[in-house]
Parts: structure tokens; C-alpha cells; sequence
């Protein structure tokens, strides 16, 4: 299996990150604050613009870390990788499987299938842990509308049908989340997903969330060898990594959602780890990104038993498992593609 490395963060745009040997230089203006040896790296996020040197690109491509570049708001602009794993024939399948409808849906299903049924568990556990809290009979019956979208999806056609079902069962999702904010509700409250950009606290949580986990499902598909810009549901878009999308539908509810939920509830963060720009978007300033990193960065540490494999993982490698599940399908060793069921 493989091993979990480290991803290194740099949330300060004055930072510049340069080679020295096998470590990697974290300077500004002209003065190092920190060295990290790039043998415990698999990836290097930067939220400034400073820059990496050429020769720390360069090293990097060579060891295969990813290196990605996001605004300051958390917005994800570039990123650099060296050569592609895997083989050819694998990639071919995937394009392959991509012009196929029928196939395309088959696999969907099953992704979708798998958020549903955690988004099912995360308002199930809640139920279950703020029994005095909560209003059971609303949330109750939420978990019991998603679980007939569940029968839904399995009578779905095609991928664009997929979509209307998965629509409506996230916006039912979406109708109880603020219910699971029990602490500092006058300044954390939801009312329903915004986007582009996050105009509350809670979206803006929840971006950079995604944001985060959509890199975890990007570098893993690279590492088995898929292209993460040929999805099955998400379809093709220049410059969309579709695939990465694909596959962290799943893994939304029970590793970003819930994170942002205990975030909150523990008061880890709060309203002054945010800036809101003039046009009224919200986002994370650098002390509130210090904070949901270390946060992040725990719970990919977090070991569970992984319900397909029935294996000991520890939370940042299940993208990279749910990867190589997808691609043993596209290779004709396993029947179908199994989503991550967790609970």
C-alpha cells in the first residue's frame, strides 16, 4: 500500500521556495525561514506569488511531487508534475470508457451511490450523537429522502439524468447542514451553497475544502496512471480536471464536510480567521489557512479500515486507493467500480 507523505503548505505570499540539495528552501526577501527535505514531500501547495526556482521544478518533476499553485483566496491556478505513471493502455481505456454513455453511467452510478450513502451517514451520526440538540424528525426525514434518490440513481439512464438525481439529493443534503452547526451560530450560518464565490463563512470552509481535496484526487490519479482531466460524469472541459471531480463526490460528506462541521463545533476556527473582499466574498485570511491546514494535515493522519479492502489506511490514502480501484476496473480486473462507503 502505499505510503502517506507529507504535502508542504506555504500560505504566505512573500515566501519564495528555491533547491538546496535534497531540501527545499523557504526564504523571503532574501532570508531562509525553513528547510524541508523533499523525501518526505509528495506535494507542495504555494498560495503566493513569490515563486519556486526552476531547479526546485525541475527536482521535483524527477521525484514525482506535485507542486500547485493557488490565488491567496485559495483558487487553484496552475500546478506541475513530472512524467505520468502507469502505462498507455491503461489511459486508453479511460478515453475510451469516456465515449462510452453507457459505461460513463455505469461508473457515475456507483460514485454517486457512494456520496449519497455518506451524506445519509453524516445527518445519521449527527442524529445519533446530538439526540437533545437536534430536530430529529426534520433530519430523519432528509436521510430517508436521500436514501430513495439512492433507488433513483439505480433506475438512471444516462449521466445527464445522474446529475438531476445527485442534484436534488445534495440540495436536500444542503437544506439540514446549518441544523449540524451547534456552536457560534450567530456567525456561522448556512443557508445554502454558494459557490463562486462563497459569500459566508461556511461556504468558504467549504471551498477551500474541496479545493484541497480535489488536489489529493488529482495526484493520485497521476499516480496510478489515469488522466484526471477524462471524467465520467463530469464531463470534458478545458482546464477542468473532471476525473478528480469524479472522484472525490464520494469523499466530500465524510472528509471535508464533517471536518468543516467539527471545525466549527469545537471553535477551532471562527469569524476572525476570515477576510471578506468589497464584492462580498469570503475567504480564508493566512491565520485561518494555518489552522484548517493543521487541521487537514491530522486528519489525513487519522487511520481507519478501509471498507472495500478491509485494510488498515490512513485517510490521505484513500484517494489514492479509490484511484487505483477505478483503474483495476478500466483494466478488466475487478466487475465494477466500488465506491468508498464509510461509516
Amino acid at each position: 500500500m502505499k505510503k502517506l507523505l507529507n504535502t508542504l503548505y506555504i500560505t504566505s505570499p512573500k515566501k519564495y521556495l528555491s533547491l538546496e540539495g535534497e531540501n527545499v528552501v523557504i526564504s523571503e526577501n532574501n532570508v531562509d525561514c525553513g528547510r524541508v527535505p523533499l523525501h518526505n514531500l509528495e506535494n507542495i501547495v504555494t498560495m503566493g506569488f513569490s515563486g519556486v526556482s526552476p531547479a526546485l521544478m525541475g527536482k521535483c518533476a524527477e521525484m514525482n511531487i506535485m507542486i500547485s499553485f493557488l490565488s491567496r483566496s485559495g483558487r487553484f491556478l496552475s500546478s506541475s508534475i513530472g512524467p505520468y505513471n502507469g502505462n498507455v493502455v491503461l489511459r486508453m481505456n479511460q478515453y475510451r470508457t469516456a465515449d462510452n454513455e453507457e459505461r460513463c453511467t455505469e461508473i457515475a452510478k456507483n460514485m454517486i451511490i457512494g456520496k449519497l450513502f455518506n451524506s445519509r451517514w453524516v445527518i445519521e451520526r449527527a442524529t445519533r450523537d446530538y439526540v437533545n440538540s437536534l430536530n430529529i424528525e426534520k433530519l430523519k426525514n432528509v436521510s430517508k429522502q436521500i436514501k430513495n434518490s439512492i433507488d433513483t440513481v439505480n433506475t438512471c439512464i444516462d449521466t445527464q439524468q445522474l446529475r438531476g438525481v445527485e442534484g436534488e439529493a445534495a440540495s436536500r443534503y444542503f437544506s439540514v447542514f446549518d441544523d449540524l452547526i451547534l456552536q457560534q451560530k450567530d456567525d456561522f450560518k448556512f443557508e445554502k451553497r454558494v459557490k463562486r464565490p462563497p459569500t459566508d463563512y461556511v461556504n468558504a470552509m467549504l471551498s477551500f475544502a474541496y479545493t484541497l481535496l480535489n488536489f489529493m484526487t488529482r495526484s493520485a490519479l497521476y499516480c496510478v496512471g489515469l488522466d484526471p482531466y477524462v471524467g465520467f460524469m463530469h464531463k470534458l472541459r478545458p482546464g477542468r480536471s473532471s476525473l478528480s471531480l469524479d472522484l472525490i463526490e464520494e469523499l466530500r460528506p465524510v472528509f471535508a464536510d464533517r471536518l468543516v462541521i467539527s471545525l466549527i463545533n469545537k471553535r477551532i476556527v471562527n469569524k476572525h480567521d476570515f477576510f471578506v473582499k468589497e464584492n462580498g466574498a469570503v475567504y480564508f485570511n493566512d491565520d485561518g489557512k494555518k489552522k484548517f491546514l493543521k487541521a487537514w494535515q491530522n486528519k489525513k493522519e487519522v487511520v481507519i479500515t478501509h471498507p472495500y479492502l478491509n485494510e488498515k489506511v490512513q485517510w490521505g490514502v484513500v484517494p489514492y486507493v479509490q484511484a487505483l480501484l477505478l483503474a483495476r476496473f478500466l483494466r478488466g480486473d475487478i466487475d465494477g467500480y466500488p465506491p468508498f462507503f464509510w461509516k
